[in-house]
């Protein structure tokens, strides 16, 4: 029988010295994919090996390669921590192991959803009668909304998708800004929606969609129309202008699907909530908790405020299955699957952690290191700022540097990590500030050595 109790406190050792010098730890090391193969070993064992072995050998062959995207100065793919709660929740979900999807399988697990649903909705402040679909990611939370909303079109054009399928349907007509997020695309094929189906916007500097371009488009036709709209454009934050694309939505009784995979957090900074104001207006929502909310991956939430349209997206049904009691939430009703980890748990013990004044700093405090970040490099004769800093994202672009040298320079450095990205044709680097540990100490050490390598760059 195994010794749970040395398994698990061998395990929390382990944790415990990585999230100790995990703060100190080189951010990014660079690492050959054949050193990590080597050390986890090439063969797979013909017998059993103790768990002990296992985990301490897992430990010690991954360390090379892990990436320290938990700590405070990590600034990559706009990826928060994991806020301690949260991660004690996680290590809990995975002890009780529960399937969220039914009731019966884990009533706990169902009504820790249910509470977070709630409690999000109420945060975003949101229609109460909107459901909540708890998902792995953006992409899979735009791919429900997304279905939802082809559901809801075809049916109010007389046409039951349920039972017919897309064959014989009436022609959707799809609009969304031309600096939409590429989960946007993702999502519609996985629909059977190809990327010459959807009707391009428009976008100002900063990537937000013009709500006159879009009004004047959805003027010149007829027809089942979505509209996909964005709150935090993944280079520059900027939000496109939600109750202007509402007016123009609800003129034409279009769906209203908004990717805030970050952004969408903006709502709940008093400085900043007005980037996404209307967004309550939206037929579907989509956003990550595992970016600005900092739980542990993976986690994300989609909101459609037609319940019934979410249901009818995602409907599973079989005898076996013993679901349906109305006063019992069914979770893989909301979902694309049916068997998955209660992942609300750390949703749950995020805002619980949090509160509503903690969500809010959280969201204030890693914008307002953004702004330190871009200020105090911009003040560097060969570094300009290509965004308006709305958000916790920044862009920097270099006079007379290889940005890629400069890149492999802050790398191998380790002292922070930063992407790489293009914007209007101008290589840049992008910086994102999500994290939950990241304080101004942080940031300066940051640019410090980014001005440091600036100088040292051809």
């Amino acid at each position: 029988m195994t010794d749970w109790g040395a398994l698990l406190h061998a395990t929390a050792d382990h944790a415990a010295r990585y999230l100790d010098d995990v703060d100190e730890r080189p951010v990014g090391p660079p690492v050959q994919p054949d050193t990590l193969r080597a050390r986890l070993g090439a063969d797979l064992p013909d017998g059993p090996t103790d768990p002990r072995a296992v985990l301490d050998e897992l430990v010690d062959a991954v360390d090379p390669g892990l990436v320290a995207s938990q700590g405070p100065r990590y600034f990559g793919f706009v990826t928060g921590g994991a806020l301690p709660a949260a991660l004690a929740a996680d290590w809990m979900t995975s002890a009780w192991d529960q399937n969220g999807g039914l009731y019966v399988m884990s009533p706990a697990a169902t009504v820790v959803e249910e509470t977070a649903a709630r409690w999000l909705v109420e945060l975003f402040a949101l229609a109460p009668e909107t459901s909540v679909g708890f998902v792995t990611g953006t992409t899979m939370a735009n791919l429900t909304g997304l279905a939802a909303a082809r559901i809801a079109l075809l049916a109010r054009a007389g046409h039951d998708l349920e039972r017919h399928g897309a064959r014989g349907a009436p022609a959707l007509r799809i609009v969304a800004g031309d600096e939409r997020h590429n989960s946007i695309e993702a999502s519609l094929r996985l629909l059977g929606i190809g990327a010459d189906e959807v009707a391009l916007v428009a976008t100002d500097d900063q990537g937000a969609m013009d709500p006159d371009a879009l009004a004047t488009h959805l003027d010149r036709g007829d027809g089942p129309a979505l509209v996909i709209a964005q709150a935090g454009n993944v280079n520059t934050g900027a939000c496109d202008p939600l109750d202007a694309i509402a007016d123009a939505c609800e003129r034409h009784d279009a769906w209203l699907h908004v990717d805030g995979a970050f952004g969408l957090w903006a709502r709940l900074d008093p400085n900043r909530a007005h980037l996404v104001a209307g967004l309550e207006r939206a037929h579907s929502l989509a956003t990550d908790a595992h970016k600005w909310l900092n739980v542990p991956y993976d986690g994300a939430m989609v909101f459609v405020r037609d319940p019934a349209a979410h249901r009818a997206a995602t409907y599973k049904g079989a005898a076996y299955l013993m679901g349906g009691d109305e006063d019992r939430r069914d979770n893989y009703m909301y979902t694309p699957e049916a068997s998955r980890r209660a992942r609300a748990t750390t949703v749950y013990a995020a805002l619980r952690s949090l509160g509503r004044t903690g969500v809010s700093d959280l969201v204030q405090r890693t914008c307002d290191l953004a702004e330190r970040f871009a200020r105090a490099a911009a003040q560097h004769p060969r570094i300009s700022i290509l965004n308006d800093v709305v958000l916790n994202q920044v862009l920097l672009a270099f006079d007379g540097v290889d940005l890629d040298a400069l890149l492999r320079a802050v790398h191998e450095d380790g002292t922070f990590w930063a992407g790489r990205t293009v914007w209007r044709d101008r290589a840049a680097m992008r910086i994102s500030v999500s994290g939950w540990r990241t304080t101004e100490d942080d940031i300066d050490r940051c640019v410090g050595v980014l001005l440091r390598l600036t100088d040292g760059a051809g």
